[in-house]
């Protein structure tokens, strides 16, 4: 067992979770302290001004920021945890995603691995989804793997979704059967740049704006027609895949209703590509504190869908810890992926080891 670290900055652009495990990269036997740091304005919005850039300008100076504000979060942890770098042996580095396009070989989560292990005095495993993609895969969804680990005493299915900028899902069936995942569609995210534009708020606090608002079904069935939602997984999204054009002339709250109901009929879409219907839903990400999110799953699906918490997970500590997972995995020879997960051949291992210098 490795005491690991792992840092998730994710589609939201909310900040930086971080979270402490104790793994093999095979099961989980202890979840220890956890963490969000939130980016502050300038942060977010010059990572939000790279996002689907393949040269963005000052792209260098926002590596060097990203990975500084992610060792500030690694030093809040150790100090909340009482714990001190020499108690932590390897720390998984997602960093952010600014560009995935896997069909053209391309995804790019920028951060700097070397630094974070000179500063932070840990060893450090990034770049987990280059690997994948440059053997044909998706490179996405990535925390499968760790969805398996915590449900390896499933014996009917189950999947869990998570909603952040962008929703994927793992169907884990049990009884020996390989998790299958695939991205569902929009997450937050459309939500998010909706009510930023509209309302000058970074989220829909509560569901708060689309619960005022009336769902405008052409819109809805508008985004339902692209031709990702019928292609059979495995498949993948780039947060800027989707677009505010359709819902362009509606109100503040019509919008935020329409794309709260574009994210809930895209999950339940994924359905159609799952070899058997899941027993349960268990929703991580940011999506399960929007109750309008979450009551129009429950509409639509036909199991429960219940917060992650229900079953004794965190939510919030979710993505990270998966991360901490994959680096215990990456430094194990492990796979990362398989070809029911993201496409790739066969199973794949992945990942950039950067050693503490001297």
């Amino acid at each position: 067992m490795m005491r690991a670290i792992g840092l998730m900055s994710g589609t939201s652009l909310d900040g930086i979770d971080a979270a402490v495990i104790e793994t093999d990269g095979k099961i989980i036997s202890e979840f220890g302290p956890w963490l969000t740091a939130t980016y502050d304005d300038d942060l977010r919005e010059r990572l939000r001004g790279a996002l689907g850039q393949t040269a963005p300008a000052g792209i260098d100076a926002l590596i060097h920021d990203l990975t500084i504000a992610h060792e500030r979060a690694v030093r809040a942890l150790l100090s909340q945890g009482n714990l001190s770098s020499g108690d932590i042996e390897i720390i998984g580095f997602h960093g952010h995603t600014i560009d995935h396009r896997p069909d053209d070989g391309v995804t790019w989560q920028i951060g700097d691995g070397a630094l974070l292990a000179e500063n932070t005095k840990i060893n450090v495993v990034c770049d987990f989804r280059s690997a994948d993609v440059a053997a044909g895969g998706q490179g996405a969804p990535f925390a499968s793997l760790f969805h398996q680990a915590l449900c390896a005493e499933v014996e009917t299915p189950v999947c869990v979704l998570n909603i952040g900028g962008i929703s994927n899902v793992t169907w884990i069936g049990g009884k020996g059967r390989p998790p299958i995942a695939f991205d569902c569609g929009p997450g937050n995210g459309l939500i998010d740049e909706w009510v930023h534009q509209r309302a000058g708020v970074g989220f829909d606090d509560g569901g708060r704006i689309a619960l005022s608002g009336v769902v405008d079904p052409s819109v809805v069935a508008r985004y339902l027609a692209m031709p990702y939602f019928a292609a059979p997984p495995p498949k993948s999204l780039d947060r800027l895949d989707f677009d505010l054009t359709p819902v362009a002339n509606l109100s503040t709250e019509d919008g935020a209703a329409t794309l709260a109901s574009v994210t809930c009929e895209a999950i339940a879409r994924a359905m159609e590509h799952l070899p058997e219907a899941p027993k349960k839903w268990l929703v991580t990400g940011g999506g399960r504190h929007n109750p309008v999110l979450m009551n129009g799953l429950n509409r639509l699906l036909d199991a429960p869908v219940v917060p992650v918490e229900d079953v004794g997970w965190n939510g919030d500590a979710l993505e990270a810890q998966a991360f901490a997972f994959l680096a215990v995995r990456s430094l194990a020879g492990l796979p990362l992926s398989l070809p029911t997960t993201t496409g790739v051949s066969k199973p794949m291992a992945g990942g950039n080891f950067c050693r503490v210098p001297g």
